[in-house]
């Protein structure tokens, strides 16, 4: 099948995608442009409410204020999704006098919609509209509107929602995000309602996510390398460091399967029987329990290492993590992405 070309040869698909980026582009700008005071308004109505916030919606409408409400609850903002059909069939008991209600509409006069307004208007404490309509029902009758203007849809038909959609999530995004600065909301915050996933372990501390207790093989820097390795042998989940204290219990250095890997290599079987503090690697890179995975994911990035101890306040190891504890956590930057492509114990030992 040959697709179809445009009279300078390029695709016409290519020259399509260029136009509705384009057109989508440009209309956010005019938007962001016009935008006025009653902006704040909302944004401060919203602050202050005493309950949470309902988002509704019409077909594509429906389908972006899902999407807002998203953002609002993932950024300290209470939200729902209030369906409009569904609310005249008795939904609306979700809805608290201390609520206020965003409503979305293009036109502002979805039947839907209209039908929602009287009953709403007795239940919720304010009602905010969305639409592009200055002149609309909905802007009318609502305690405050965002009135974003007319505009030219990107569907070449000029009949599907494509502009006007991309328009209400941009401003539900300028909606939770001026809240954020509002609320003060930090990443530590954004952390606890992110508890899954690659975002929430980003943000998270090490204390949360780090290897303790029987996991964890510590030995005394006195004892010979034969001495650690048949002593520290545990069951479970296993890693390939121990890590050597002192006299008191003070992390003194560490010493990877890596390392023993390296002695068999280089035939050093003397070694074995010296006090691991002589080919343990000292003052190795460490982390405290209370800081970011994020943080421990740049050191195992920028130091290319496998291990990393976790020691408290004044220097004793209380916990480990393994670079495969983190795999996944930051899918666009990973740690053995990061590192060059050669044997664990090279890593280690870089």
């Amino acid at each position: 099948m040959t697709l179809r070309a445009t009279s300078d040869g390029h695709p016409l698909s290519l020259n399509v995608a260029k136009r509705v980026l384009h057109i989508e582009a440009q209309a956010l700008n005019q938007v962001a442009e016009k935008l006025d005071p009653g902006f704040e308004q909302v944004v401060q109505a919203i602050y202050g409410c005493r309950g949470r916030l309902g988002v509704t919606g019409v077909g594509k409408s429906f389908d972006v204020a899902q999407k807002i409400v998203g953002t609002l609850n993932s950024t300290g903002t209470r939200a729902y999704l209030l369906d409009a059909t569904r609310a005249m069939h008795g939904d609306l008991g979700m809805v608290h006098p201390e609520d206020i209600v965003l409503i979305l509409s293009h036109s502002g006069e979805s039947e839907e919609i209209l039908r929602l307004l009287p009953a709403l208007k007795g239940i919720a404490h304010q009602l905010i509209g969305m639409t592009g309509n200055p002149r609309s029902t909905l802007a009318k009758q609502t305690d405050h509107s965002i009135i974003y203007g007319s505009l030219a849809e990107s569907c070449p038909l000029n009949l599907a929602p494509s502009t006007s959609t991309t328009v209400m999530m941009a401003l539900g995004d300028a909606l939770a995000f001026s809240l954020v600065e509002l609320r003060a909301f930090t990443s530590e915050d954004f952390a606890r309602f992110h508890p899954a996933g690659s975002l929430g372990r980003k943000l998270a501390i090490v204390d949360t996510v780090m290897r303790r207790g029987t996991e964890l093989r510590i030995a005394s820097q006195s004892h010979t390398v034969r001495q650690v390795f048949s002593e520290s042998c545990l069951p479970g989940r296993r890693t390939g460091a121990i890590m050597l204290v002192d006299e008191t219990g003070l992390l003194m250095g560490i010493f990877t399967d890596s390392d023993l890997a390296k002695l068999f290599e280089r035939r050093e079987d003397n070694a074995f029987d010296l006090p691991i503090a002589q080919v343990m690697t000292a003052n190795p890179k460490t982390i405290f329990a209370t800081a970011k995975v994020q943080e421990a994911i740049s050191i195992f990035r920028d130091c290319k290492i496998s291990e990393l101890p976790v020691i408290d306040a004044v220097g004793r190891p209380i916990g480990l993590l393994d670079i495969t504890d983190l795999i996944g956590v930051d899918p666009l930057h990973d740690p053995l992405e990061a590192t060059p492509k050669v044997r664990l114990w090279e890593r280690q030992s870089a």
